[in-house]
């Protein structure tokens, strides 16, 4: 009693104490987490514009909803869409654009869910706006649907209007068309002389750290890296081991041969045949294979190459294996033969107009086509061995590319007059046949004969105990790796480490062990410090034993992966100065002589083609000779091979013309998806604040 009274007398500073704890440890938990605020409410923002982290977090649950995406997929997919309507929002408000409901209901006609819906036509068929209007008026729970599209259609007609708007500001001149063509036809011919930076060795230029970092200070914006995680890992696979493929061996094996089974309807023993005496392979292989029963035909070469001879030339009816065909364990039973079941050939498709052929060369009747096609067939009758190149300057489908060559095709997957000349035409033959597509000039190039296999096969699956094994092995080595060194400890265990993969914050794939979300989210949990180690599991693979190896913080892109984009351009910087002072005298061939080279000449170059022999592609020389004048030497140009001095001979300059449209459709041409490339201009000059991954995605 006098326990209890005592217990009773403390039971309040009991719970003080105990109510303290429990405060300690929420508030402990707290700021290891970074704070009462280390988790935003919004998912991001673009250019000051919040992502709200609930819309954010519905719009990803309808999307894989939809099926249209799933896990990162549907993430990065909505990220992406809304970053690109913070940044097009913004441009609509700068540009002042505006849309009536009248835009708004054209854009809804558009989908055929409302345009083509029969509760929204009239007698005519056409959408009516009062049936749309009464609908939704009698149906006050659709209100949100309705406001929501009309929330879209909203943003798809100002996008509308702004595209249009970028296509109408990108146009062409009539200055452009001219500057085209006298880059076509203004043609220049000089002597030169030519030393490449080849001709110096890199051993003879250093670049420094500060070199390079100093190169992209000039343009951060280019050499920006996002935070990234350097991460070195082993994985430890659940293999199949050499006790498990004997396990499968032995238990196909003894498929092969009947056996006894207790009946328990007749309470006697039955025998059932094996693999080589059923009556009923088919069903044999249904009730014992992990693969199913194919009935197709299949020639030599799509035959597992080990043991392709083996199996061909198996007489109907007899078995072969065990034997491994990748991942299986398999025995083979022939059941029939047939002989030229594949074909092999070549075409020439001559097409007219109204044929379903979108890559005519030319334009002609049926009787042009004809015509045409009876020439080639003469052609390649009289040279069966120039059919490649006839069918690659004349064919209008894609197989010109190829020579005309389909490669090997079964009955039936060619439409049917040029499938039964090839399969009722010997190898050698060549003839035309008429299709919906045009006349083929056909070559039929090869037959080959076929087999039909039905196949018991059995998957070589790692068992309970080797999964086992490799699980204590991969526990063992975290543990070790934990406590001691990274490569020593892999070294040790005659295990791989993997080169670090660098990952960014919201990437999803992880090196070979493919899409593993969880790995790389560890090596931002802002708890995982360099040197960490932790296992993962990835099913049907087995076990990743991961090591955060180092921390890139947001800024200028790492050197050692900057360096090899940078360097050999600073290093040919370093040496056209080098080339620059081996280039002495007043004349091209006192400069040649003192650099150790010799004068050489080119003619007729232009600027489309400015292909210098030894140097390759250089603009930039040969426009400076079309700038020079004739007889003048030039100072050392830098271009993009080497460092070159020019001397102009003779510019003839392209004839004025009244008419520069053709070349004006070609500059266009060139720039017809110069709309496109809006975005992402828009998005690389934007501040874009990315927070999804504190919201554990």
């Amino acid at each position: 009693m006098a326990v209890l009274s005592k217990i009773r007398q403390r039971s309040i500073l009991l719970i003080a104490i105990i109510g303290f704890c429990l405060f300690a440890f929420i508030i402990g938990d707290i700021f290891s987490q970074g704070g009462f605020n280390s988790i935003p409410k919004d998912v991001g923002t673009v250019n000051g514009r919040d992502i709200a982290f609930e819309d954010f977090r519905v719009k990803v649950a309808n999307l894989e909803k939809s099926g249209q995406g799933t896990g990162m997929q549907a993430v990065n997919r909505v990220w992406d869409q809304e970053v690109t309507i913070a940044l097009v929002s913004e441009e609509f408000e700068k540009l002042g654009i505006r849309v009536s409901e009248k835009h708004l209901i054209e854009v809804l006609k558009q989908d055929p869910q409302i345009g083509q819906n029969p509760q929204f036509l009239n007698a005519a068929g056409m959408f009516d706006i009062n049936k749309f209007n009464e609908f939704f008026k009698a149906n006050p729970d659709g209100q949100q649907y309705l406001k929501d599209r009309m929330k879209d259609a909203e943003l798809a007609a100002k996008y509308m209007i702004y595209n249009s708007m970028v296509k109408g500001g990108v146009y062409t001149t009539n200055l452009e068309g001219k500057m085209k063509y006298e880059m076509e036809n203004n043609k220049v011919s000089f002597d030169y002389v030519a030393v490449p930076y080849s001709s110096i060795k890199d051993s003879e230029v250093k670049i420094s750290d500060d070199e390079i970092v100093a190169y992209m200070r000039k343009d951060e914006k280019r050499w920006k890296a996002d935070e990234s995680r350097e991460v070195e890992y082993v994985l430890i696979e659940d293999k199949p081991s050499a006790e498990d493929e004997k396990e499968v061996n032995e238990s196909i094996n003894a498929l092969l041969s009947g056996r006894v089974v207790y009946n328990q309807t007749t309470g006697k023993n039955d025998t059932l045949p094996g693999f080589r005496d059923t009556a009923n392979p088919a069903q044999f292989v249904a009730e014992n294979s992990d693969v199913a029963y194919d009935s197709t035909f299949v020639a030599k070469k799509d035959l597992p190459a080990t043991v392709a001879d083996a199996l061909f030339n198996l007489p109907e009816g007899q078995v072969y294996g065990p034997y491994r065909d990748g991942n299986f364990m398999k025995i083979s039973r022939v059941l029939g033969r047939k002989s030229g079941a594949q074909a092999k050939a070549s075409h020439i498709l001559i097409s007219w107009e109204g044929t379903p052929v979108p890559q005519q060369k030319e334009k002609r009747t049926k009787e042009q086509a004809k015509a045409k096609a009876d020439s080639l067939y003469a052609q390649a009758k009289a040279n069966p061995s120039m059919f490649m190149m006839l069918a690659l300057t004349n064919s209008d489908d894609s197989s010109a590319q190829r020579g005309g060559d389909l490669g090997y095709f079964a009955p039936g997957q060619m439409v049917k007059p040029f499938n039964d000349y090839v399969f009722n035409s010997p190898v050698g033959s060549i003839g035309v046949v008429e299709s919906e597509f045009g006349y083929h000039v056909i070559n039929v190039t090869d037959k080959q004969d076929a087999i039909r296999l039905a196949s018991v096969a059995r998957k070589i699956q790692p068992s309970d105990a080797t999964i086992d094994k490799s699980y204590q092995q991969a526990v063992k080595f975290e543990m070790d790796a934990t406590e001691g060194d990274f490569e020593k400890v892999a070294k040790a265990a005659k295990i791989t480490v993997n080169p670090a993969i660098k990952v960014k914050a919201m990437d999803e794939y992880f090196g070979s062990a493919g899409a593993q979300r969880q790995i790389v989210r560890w090596a931002f949990e802002s708890g995982t410090k360099v040197g960490d180690v932790k296992r993962f599991e990835i099913a049907n693979v087995g076990n990743v034993i991961a090591r955060l190896k180092k921390i890139n913080e947001e800024g200028l892109m790492a050197l050692d992966e900057a360096r090899p984009q940078i360097e050999p351009k600073l290093k040919n910087q370093k040496k056209a100065e080098m080339i620059r002072k081996k280039l002495s005298g007043s004349s091209l061939e006192a400069m040649a002589k003192s650099a150790g080279v010799a004068v050489q000449s080119v003619a007729d170059l232009t600027l489309e083609n400015a292909v210098i022999p030894g140097m390759g592609r250089e603009q930039k020389i040969v426009g400076t000779a079309i700038a020079l004048g004739a007889n003048k030497v030039s100072q050392p140009i830098e271009g993009l091979s080497g460092v070159a001095v020019v001397r102009t001979k003779t510019l003839s300059k392209a004839p004025a013309i009244k008419d520069y449209k053709e070349f004006v459709n070609k500059v266009k041409a060139q720039h017809a998806g110069d709309a496109n490339r809006v975005i992402p201009a828009l998005r690389k000059d934007a501040d874009i604040e990315d927070n999804r991954a504190k919201f554990n995605y």
